[in-house]
């Protein structure tokens, strides 16, 4: 199915997945080449991009919240998935698998 951004969840998921992806980055890539390597303009770029995208992530989460009237828990599971590596990905499988199951 192809990639729309018409509606706040579909939104919320597309940002979803950048957050995640700046966030392995910024761990798996930029912290090692600071520390390892001695090159710390890797964290300063790496480190902002992923603050605008972790930003625009809570953003979109208020938004699909009000549109989806989702429950305080369900927001603060959200919230939560940004913060682990990872959990942004294990965050949008469930929401595909919740999205398939309510179109068939």
């Amino acid at each position: 199915m192809p990639l729309s951004l018409k509606t706040p969840l579909s939104r919320f998921r597309f940002i979803g997945i950048l957050e995640g992806i700046s966030y392995l980055v910024l761990l798996g890539i930029a912290m090692p080449l600071k520390y390892w390597a001695g090159w710390p303009l890797a964290v300063k770029y790496v480190g902002w991009a992923h603050g605008v995208l972790f930003i625009a992530y809570l953003i979109a989460l208020i938004a699909v919240a009000f549109d989806r009237r989702w429950s305080f828990v369900r927001v603060i599971v959200a919230f939560i998935a940004s913060l682990v590596p990872f959990g942004t990905f294990w965050l949008e499988g469930r929401l595909k698998r919740e999205e398939e199951q309510s179109v068939s």
